[in-house]
């Protein structure tokens, strides 16, 4: 059961006895508001292009599982580069745990999907549909009537709709946007799991945006309960500066001993999760900078300076000075370097295409007609996003020879092939185990290292 909270309770939307509490953050401008919306913008474009720019005739970025190839930004990798993941993954991490240290929650007011999906698309459709804040309670507290079921399912069905639209958008990382587009016109029973994929996110996205809404930050999201050990009192964070604040006092004129607030709650009213900022860093707090907004507001009304609430450190908060430089960064940026540098070697032995001289399952050689014969097949893989000839050469000289079928063999991208090859030595130059060796080129591109590949060739011990 949910309830709206009273604007002296300050408990946040989970009540100690466990109850959900529907949060109405109010309206508020500003300079953070204004830029935070800039932001979304442009995030929300890059989300809805990136799957229909092309870079070399390909997907800016597709993860293509089924098809085992990913294409990112005109590289190209199979799933023999799936190692190259650790690396972008654990880098991903580090430079979030990194960027809290020095600017804490920043991710999560800025950047995080779920809060650039919930301010910068379904809480403004909700404004505009159901009314500001106090509408939306005034009619939440008369209960359910006609005018309230006929906004909350106006609301839904565009909700309902843009859910469809984003899980649309995001299976276009996954599969190639056009043929989505033919797979939306052939219908369900054409593609299935793609399909069911889509329903299933679409529920959840509702879902997500429709009901449950700050409740990931809080209760699911672990980034936020790691905050205490993330951050340090250096850490900047959205705080409330309570030297300067207390003791609180109503009234426009200031009296004799008061700090600058004036308990007008306005920091309450517009805060998504419903805390109180005053009361110090705490793990509902996103970092949105609303109460900033909405506190600068309220000081220039009363021509006293901005900044009571703002970005600082704890250290600055209680007029401390802050260190900059401390060793948890030195640790971090040490830690950095060396991940950058192993990342860069590993990106680095990303190979063009791959070649591999593989024995033929069965006898491991035949003696025959006085010969030693050895049968292999070359697998080839093209890794670059063109169509490119590949040239098979042998390296090893008399006494042995080679019979390859095909000398040369053109791959499209991510294609690969195997080609049978033979390699043959009379019976009495063979003096024991050896290997032969051949060069895989690409034709006509001095920009791709040619590769030698060899296997041990085996005959009858002597």
């Amino acid at each position: 059961m949910s309830r709206h909270l009273p604007i002296a309770d300050h408990g946040g939307s989970i009540q100690k006895d466990g109850r959900r509490v529907m949060i109405h953050p109010a309206d508020v401008d500003g300079r953070f508001f204004r830029a935070r919306w800039g932001v979304f913008i442009v995030l929300l474009g890059v989300y809805l292009a990136v799957p229909w720019i092309t870079i070399g005739g390909h997907p800016a970025v597709l993860l293509d599982i089924v098809g085992r190839r990913f294409f990112l930004f005109g590289h190209v990798f199979n799933s023999q580069d799936a190692f190259l993941a650790f690396f972008l993954l654990t880098g991903i991490g580090f430079g979030l745990i990194a960027m809290t240290a020095v600017a804490g929650r920043l991710w999560c007011g800025w950047a995080c999907p779920q809060t650039v999906f919930m301010e910068g698309v379904f809480r403004p459709l909700q404004r505009i549909i159901e009314g500001p804040a106090a509408h939306r309670i005034k009619r939440e507290a008369k209960g359910w009537d006609a005018e309230r079921v006929a906004r909350r399912a106006l609301l839904w069905s565009i909700y309902l709709v843009l859910a469809a639209a984003f899980s649309h958008v995001f299976l276009g990382y996954f599969t190639p946007v056009r043929g989505l587009l033919a797979m939306i016109r052939q219908g369900p029973s054409a593609s299935p799991e793609a399909f069911a994929w889509t329903t299933a996110m679409t529920a959840v996205t509702f879902f997500n945006f429709a009901w449950f809404r700050e409740q990931v930050c809080v209760a699911i999201c672990p980034y936020g309960r790691l905050q205490s050990v993330l951050t340090d009192p250096d850490s900047l964070v959205i705080g409330y500066d309570r030297p300067r604040g207390e003791p609180r006092a109503k009234g426009k004129e200031k009296a004799a001993g008061a700090g600058d607030c004036v308990d007008c709650d306005r920091c309450v009213a517009v805060c998504p999760t419903g805390i109180d900022i005053r009361n110090g860093l705490q793990l509902d707090c996103v970092a949105c900078s609303r109460c900033i907004d909405a506190c600068d507001d309220v000081m220039d009304r009363l021509g006293r300076p901005r900044g009571l609430v703002r970005y600082d450190s704890q250290h600055g908060l209680e007029h401390k000075p802050r260190r900059v430089l401390r060793p948890r960064l030195a640790l971090y940026a040490v830690l950095g370097t060396a991940g950058l540098i192993a990342a860069t070697v590993a990106f680095q032995s990303h190979k063009p295409f791959e070649a591999n001289l593989l024995r033929i399952a069965g006898m491991p050689y035949v003696v025959e007609r006085g010969e030693v014969r050895n049968a292999f097949n070359i697998h080839v893989i093209n890794k670059q996003s063109r169509r490119i000839t590949f040239a098979i050469e042998p390296v090893t000289g008399a006494p042995f020879t080679f019979v390859i079928p095909t000398r040369e063999v053109a791959l499209d991208p991510l294609a690969g092939t195997q080609i049978p090859v033979f390699a043959v030595v009379p019976a009495n130059d063979f003096h024991g185990d050896t290997r032969v060796e051949l060069r895989v080129r690409a034709v006509g591109d001095d920009t791709i290292p040619p590769r030698r590949i060899d296997a041990p060739f085996l005959g009858p011990a002597r």
